[in-house]
């Protein structure tokens, strides 16, 4: 339960302030205190280049979320330029779920963020009468009440409403949405099509890092089940994976996450789950470690029969998320890219770049990008390569680091592809030397997209649509889509 919500800028200057409950231990002055409590702790975040000397003091980076200050605990989530502090009172301390207060105090910028577009010092200063009013809607007495973005856009709006009829005779106008009231509140009724669709998408992105013998020494698989629900009426969906165990045989999550059943988007804390499966070879295979549920899932059809069974929002929404731990012998490299450099009398640089696929012949992989970092002091460069473009473009982080950037169309299974490129060294001194040895170590990015595939191997067995009442005919769509992660990286 919170007692104060409050949004300050980067520097803790308070923007605006929502207060839900009397508490005697939290005043004005508890407010007034904030910069001094984010300087003390520095919470500060080097969000703008040029502070001064004294603000650069209060840029670091996030070293403690949770403070408590003379009997007042102080939740705080930066988001862009901004912080997001929760104030609670430590007379309430066996009320308090931690996970709670971070949970919705990042649902509270995410709706933030949608309804201004971005969520910047600037843009909530200049919005602040709708900030309140969201604040007053999302959170009732402390205690979180609605997120869902959906819900909150049909009677939350930022246009201008003109009353074509009298209150008298639109007393429609007096009754609260229906999300509000009923027992599915993330859903309309009365919602009809004339063709009536569901497409399931299952995609995995796969970070993974590989050494330069092509074994895998660390791997994770970020998935999620996304659907876009054109359906009429109120319709029980019902969806059956073949998941070999993964998400279906670790019971314990489930009964976790029906104790945290709430308003919020359920979630499941990070947790490792070593012989959850119950074999004793777990050290080879893959293990679930977060499992989260769109609150329209029915917790108990699925505990007891394994279904996911929901009543979908209408349009687009994710599902599930999941992420997988995966040990080296449970997964292979789906792209390999070997890179050597060869530097010649310091005046000439050669790079040979070779990509596999490590995949079956029937699958294909899309816009599959190779960025190899090299040196930005180059002169005359010359690529020989036989499939797909070559270019160099500059690292936006770094100016001294450029990347040479190998984009192809298409890399089917078992293809073996090499480029041959040459770049002309204007200096030749020794620093020069060791920066192009400093880049030769440096990993190489790989980026594709391979349809059809999931690298987990979990299956939809069937998915099902029944509406009772209207009985109308269903078309469902299903795909597989494996891309790479942010950190899909190759070592030299």
């Amino acid at each position: 339960m919170s007692s104060n919500i409050t949004f300050c800028d980067i520097k803790g200057k308070c923007i605006l302030s929502r207060k839900y409950r009397t508490d005697p231990l939290i005043t004005k002055e508890s407010i007034d205190i904030i910069p001094l409590i984010l300087f003390e702790n520095k919470l500060g975040k080097d969000f703008d280049n040029g502070f001064s000397a004294e603000e650069d003091e209060f840029s670091s980076t996030v070293s403690n979320p949770i403070v408590t200050h003379e009997g007042i605990h102080y939740f705080i989530v930066q988001y862009n330029d901004i912080f997001a502090i929760s104030l609670l009172s430590s007379l309430n301390d066996e009320k308090v779920d931690v996970f709670e207060q971070f949970q919705f105090l990042r649902e509270v910028c995410d709706v933030f963020n949608t309804y201004l577009h971005v969520l910047n010092a600037k843009n909530l200063r200049e919005s602040f009468a709708i900030a309140y009013e969201l604040l007053d809607e999302m959170c009732d007495f402390g205690i979180p009440q609605i997120s869902d973005i959906k819900m909150l856009k049909n009677y939350i709006t930022q246009t201008n409403r003109k009353f074509l009829k009298s209150v008298e005779k639109r007393k429609d106008n007096l009754r609260p949405p229906e999300q509000l009231t009923g027992a599915v509140n993330w859903r309309n009724s009365g919602i009809k099509y004339k063709k009536n669709e569901a497409f399931l998408d299952v995609l995995e992105k796969v970070n993974m890092s590989v050494d330069s013998n092509g074994k895998v020494q660390k791997a994770e698989i970020l998935g999620q089940i996304n659907i876009k629900s054109r359906l009429s009426g109120m319709p029980d969906v019902k969806v059956g994976l073949d998941d070999k165990g993964l998400i279906t045989g670790n019971q314990i999550f489930i009964n976790r996450q029906r104790e945290n059943n709430g308003d919020l988007h359920d979630s499941i804390d990070s947790m490792d789950y070593d012989g959850t499966h119950g074999n004793s070879e777990n050290d080879s295979e893959m293990i679930l470690e977060d499992l989260k549920f769109h609150q329209c899932v029915k917790l108990s059809n699925y505990e007891s029969n394994k279904t996911i069974t929901f009543i979908p929002p209408d349009g687009d929404f994710t599902l599930l998320q999941y992420r997988l731990k995966c040990q080296s012998k449970s997964i292979k490299p789906l792209v390999l890219c070997e890179t050597q450099y060869h530097l010649h009398d310091g005046s000439r640089l050669q790079l040979i770049v070779r990509l596999k696929s490590n995949y079956k012949k029937q699958s294909i992989a899309n816009n599959v990008t190779v960025y190899v970092p090299i040196t930005n002091e180059y002169d005359t460069p010359s690529f020989k390569h036989n499939h797909g473009k070559v270019k160099i473009i500059p690292d936006e982080t770094d100016s001294n680091k450029n990347y040479l950037v190998w984009k192809l169309k298409n890399l089917s299974g078992g293809k073996d592809y090499g480029l041959v490129a040459e770049l002309q060294l204007p200096s030749t001194n020794a620093l020069q030397k060791k920066k192009n040895e400093y880049f030769a170590k440096l990993p190489t990015r790989v980026e594709f997209q391979i349809p059809y595939y999931t690298t987990s191997g979990i299956q939809v067995k069937y998915l099902k649509v029944n509406e009772p009442q209207l009985g109308y005919k269903t078309y469902p769509w299903v795909r597989y889509i494996t891309e790479s992660g942010d950190n899909y990286v190759i070592k030299k």
